[in-house]
């Protein structure tokens, strides 16, 4: 375990690209993607209680972002939560943290993908009609995507500004058509399921957060922010409150236009709310904002895999194969391998169909990121322990049991079948780190 409190606080400032909107469009771009545009159907079977989850995940995703503007000030460097863990809790943590929120990345980079297909069969139906094509459309939307990356990061991060404000765009549209069109007699049962109230807002709290999880996704590429200990919490905090306050007013306009039975069985909420106010024109420009969404989501989530896979191997705790760069100085191998998993989930999971996928995706990628929200609150304890007491000391150490308390209530809102697959998951790591510190 590193011993040493004082971390460095010296970057590679000659690379740093990344000032504060183009940090925020990192965040906010990775958090709003398919999760927002997928949300109202997954919601639906809750009732007006399933909406509270926005605002408990909200919440918690603010105390996650302050707990993680802390850490990132001890330690500015490439990574983002895998680095503030090895640092505090040694090597083999930080491998659990950067194997764990690596799948996270891929599994969202999967989920996506399958979003872009459901949203592209409005225009092309044969799309989702067919299984293999579905497989294929995705396949090849992902591999495009990791090449941009792998071309430079000044392509990516030009590409995740724009396309933050033209997703932006059709979410303010559908706010202000949704509640000029409002039909009340169209929201749901408070309740209509038969589970506990708290039982429910755990459950659909830990669905939402799919929503959230991205907005970390700006401490990564360190190395590579101006000032990297003062942009990054600006961002985090900016992007938890822009998104937060977008998320609930659209799912409130939503749940005003389309009944609850009709939004259950859609691939296309957005898009079937369009179609009530505007015909087939709403539903165009709907679909159309949602696929600018979800491609800037899945390039930033490509962009964090592969950054967050370098850092690891500049550890010494993955082959060091994974330091390969391109011409462009971009994590070439590490964006490759990762190209290849999420393939690989594609295809093991495209027979559950375009709407159980993505659940499945979603979850999984949530719940691995939650691991990692959970292991930075506890990195932050053991900083924590030799600062200067006094009341700073004081309300840091309750924002990450604040933290932490949350991490772990959405977690046990994922329920056993994806805790036992996440577990799987992490053995499956273990000879890797076993073989890599062996060689180290």
């Amino acid at each position: 375990m590193n011993n040493n409190k004082k971390i460095s606080q010296s970057h590679h400032s000659s690379g740093s690209e990344i000032g504060f909107w183009r940090g925020w469009a990192i965040a906010v771009g990775c958090a709003i993607g398919s999760g927002v545009f997928m949300m109202p159907t997954l919601l639906a079977p809750y009732g007006l209680l399933g909406l509270g989850g926005w605002l408990v995940a909200g919440a918690g995703t603010l105390l996650v972002a302050l707990s993680l503007s802390r850490l990132v000030r001890r330690i500015p460097k490439i990574g983002g939560p895998y680095a503030y863990v090895h640092e505090g809790l040694g090597h083999f943590a930080g491998f659990l943290i950067a194997w764990t929120y690596w799948i996270a990345c891929i599994a969202a980079v999967s989920g996506i993908a399958i979003a872009f297909v459901g949203y592209l069969g409005i225009f092309v139906p044969a799309i989702t009609e067919s299984r293999v094509l579905s497989l294929l459309f995705a396949l090849g939307l992902v591999w495009t995507i990791f090449a941009l990356n792998i071309r430079s990061l000044e392509s990516s991060s030009r590409f995740q500004v724009v396309s933050t404000i033209l997703k932006i765009l059709p979410l303010l549209f559908m706010i202000v058509m949704g509640f000029s069109h409002a039909q009340p007699d169209n929201l749901p049962p408070f309740n209509p399921t038969e589970l506990h109230p708290f039982a429910l807002l755990a459950t659909v709290t830990t669905l939402v957060m799919w929503s959230f999880v991205g907005i970390e996704s700006a401490t990564v590429p360190a190395d590579n922010m101006a000032e990297p200990e003062k942009t990054i919490p600006k961002v985090l905090v900016a992007a938890v409150l822009t998104i937060l306050v977008i998320y609930l007013l659209v799912s409130v306009a939503i749940a005003l236009i389309v009944p609850a039975d009709e939004l259950k069985l859609s691939t296309a909420p957005f898009a079937l709310a369009a179609t009530k106010i505007l015909g087939p024109v709403g539903a165009a420009i709907i679909t159309l904002g949602a696929l600018i969404s979800t491609l800037g989501s899945l390039n930033a989530n490509a962009l964090t895999a592969g950054n967050v896979a370098l850092a690891a191997a500049k550890d010494q705790l993955l082959p060091n194969r994974f330091l390969a760069l391109s011409a462009g100085g971009t994590p070439r191998f590490a964006f490759i391998v990762s190209g290849l998993f999420v393939s690989a989930l594609l295809i093991l999971n495209y027979t559950k169909g375009l709407v159980a996928a993505f659940t499945f995706m979603a979850m999984l990628s949530t719940l691995s990121t939650l691991m990692a929200y959970a292991f930075c609150a506890v990195a932050e304890f053991y900083f924590l322990r030799d600062d200067r007491p006094g009341p700073e000391r004081k309300r840091a150490i309750g924002l990450s049991i604040a933290a932490f308390l949350y991490a772990f209530f959405a977690i046990w809102g994922a329920g056993q079948e994806i805790v036992f697959y996440s577990f799987m998951l992490i053995l499956m790591g273990m000879p890797i780190y076993a073989l890599v510190r062996q060689r180290s």
